[in-house]
């Protein structure tokens, strides 16, 4: 596997390769992170089964989408690959340090430069990708709660209810999140789409996002996931602010949007999910 690696580093970049330290860094279940290096070119590599290829497809797609903007740093895909029964990325190492409130405060100015200098004229995404480890459907539409109810919502619930996991009518729920973002004037924007503490670093001079969760939605989906699990430093709401403040109605609508991410943890790892599930809809019927 190795080989292939240093095979695929050479193809892309030109430059010989051959690793000469390897880091383990992370490792799960399923999902393996090493650095390389050969004492000039440092790389970071997820690598996981062959089945996951496509996760890694996407992500290097998007990555490459918010590269282009230019506004918010996030790392450089050097190439993807796969053997027998691995699949890989190899990206740009970057390594972090310490957070300033400075470095709190620029990245939420980035951010929503990244979302104020992004547009589309629909919702969605040039293809599916995923939320974590689940399938995350982006069809084209012209209108966001019609979006965000189905292709979010519905979808969600609909795979709580194959393993047997019912929260109530999957159509009356569904109604009621679509209703709830009703007179919310949205553009799409590029969104990260999973955006939190563990998705983002620092480095010495600037802020970085990465494994990312991209579609073209309404910003604010960003900025509610990073309260989800406790909120970012104040700083970093305050850039945002500055740049591109939030409209009216967000604290209700954050509710909605976080929603699509408890279900998502619900089907992922059950358990304490299901029952936050269940609590947040019933804050979420108790508003409408």
């Amino acid at each position: 596997m190795w080989q292939s690696i240093e095979q695929a580093i050479k193809t892309e970049t030109g430059e010989r390769f051959t690793i000469e330290k390897k880091r383990l860094i992370s490792t799960s279940e399923s999902n393996l992170a090493y650095q390389l290096s050969d004492q000039k070119h440092n790389y970071f590599i997820k690598i996981k089964d062959k089945n996951h290829f496509n996760h890694f497809e996407s992500e290097a797609y998007a990555l490459n989408q918010i590269r282009a903007l230019k506004q918010i740093t996030c790392p450089e895909v050097i190439a993807l690959g796969s053997t027998l029964d691995k699949s890989f990325i190899v990206l740009d190492y970057i390594p972090f340090s310490h957070a300033s409130e400075k470095h709190w405060y620029n990245l939420g100015a980035q951010l929503a430069l990244m979302h104020k200098g992004s547009s589309h004229g629909q919702f969605g995404w040039q293809h599916d990708n995923y939320i974590g480890d689940t399938l995350q459907p982006n069809n084209w539409r012209s209108n966001w709660k019609t979006f965000f109810a189905e292709q979010r919502v519905a979808w969600q619930l609909q795979l709580l209810s194959e393993k047997s996991i019912t929260l109530g009518n999957i159509d009356h729920i569904t109604n009621i999140c679509h209703d709830a973002l009703n007179h919310h004037e949205v553009k799409p924007c590029l969104v990260h789409g999973d955006l939190w503490m563990g998705n983002l670093g620092f480095t010495d001079s600037s802020s970085v996002i990465y494994d990312p969760a991209c579609y073209y939605g309404d910003r604010e989906v960003d900025i509610a996931m990073t309260e989800l699990f406790g909120q970012l430093p104040y700083d970093f709401y305050q850039g945002y602010q500055d740049v591109f403040p939030l409209d009216e109605g967000y604290e209700q609508r954050k509710l909605i949007y976080n929603f699509y991410h408890i279900l998502n943890h619900a089907n992922l790892f059950g358990g304490i999910y299901i029952d936050q599930s269940r609590a947040l809809l019933s804050r979420i019927l108790s508003l409408h």
